[in-house]
């Protein structure tokens, strides 16, 4: 039976790639048969994600880009293409979590979230779709979050900006599916809950009764392991998903049925 996860010959371009759920997918990509573009503001960070890739065979290239500027992406894209040629796939990973109650935050956080989770997005599909629409052919993924469609109430993890970020995910990776399908463009979204992570190791990790607590009511019973949010990416970036169109995935161990 055809390997419908192959991505050999393709290129695919992970923003957010210096650590955590970024990195994981981007050496996921390169052992699926990919070629990986790592993008990030840290490219000392890049660097060990670069090498990982390199045993694969596969090619890699870590550039430096800071999806909240536009100049940044538009420059970071052209030497992407420069190289590659071409694009096939978007994995839209960059992301900030912001702790804080609207009584309580800065407009400065709140702008901090929408301009990483939300206008990242935008600037980086921007300079993608035009080459994909071209070829006919393109995977766009984007990572919202659980916390579009649910929230908390625990103080530590009261993130109204990121809950309505990432809400906003899901509304733009609607429109662009609905607009963009008929060249060939895929746009999905996935929603991963709890994970390990560089965001999440010094704060949520930390506290063992966070833990507890949302252990307790989720009913896998524990946070989501390294490399379990690879699979749902790759089936989204891969022809396996050539129908599916505007859906949101969510990676939860079902924590947003209870």
């Amino acid at each position: 039976m055809e390997n419908l996860f192959n991505l050999t010959g393709k290129v695919a371009v992970v923003t957010g790639a210096s650590s955590g759920l970024g990195a994981d997918a981007a050496l996921a990509y390169a052992k699926a048969g990919a070629d990986v573009a790592l993008l990030a503001r840290r490219v000392e960070k890049l660097e060990a994600v670069k090498e990982e890739i390199e045993k694969t065979g596969r090619k890699v290239i870590a550039v430096g880009c800071d999806v909240t500027k536009e100049e940044s992406v538009k420059e970071a894209m052209q030497t992407v293409l420069d190289t590659f040629g071409h694009i096939d796939i978007l994995l839209n990973n960059a992301g900030v979590a912001v702790r804080g109650g609207v009584d309580s935050m800065s407009v400065e956080d709140w702008d901090k979230s929408f301009d990483t989770n939300v206008k990242g997005i935008f600037l980086a599909s921007k300079y993608v779709i035009p080459q994909m629409k071209e070829r006919g052919y393109g995977k766009i993924v984007n990572i919202a979050s659980v916390n579009a469609i649910i929230a908390d109430k625990q103080d530590m993890f009261i993130r109204h900006s990121y809950n309505a970020s990432k809400s906003a995910v899901l509304g733009l990776t609607k429109g662009m599916a609905c607009s963009y399908a008929r060249y060939g463009i895929t746009v999905n979204a996935v929603g991963p809950a709890l994970f390990e992570s560089e965001m999440t190791s010094g704060t949520l990790f930390k506290s063992e009764q966070f833990l507890n607590g949302y252990n307790a009511v989720n009913p896998a019973g524990r946070p989501g392991n390294r490399g379990e949010l690879n699979g749902t990416v790759l089936y989204l970036s891969s022809d396996a998903s050539s129908y599916v169109q505007g859906q949101f995935i969510v990676v939860d161990g079902g924590g947003a049925l209870v």
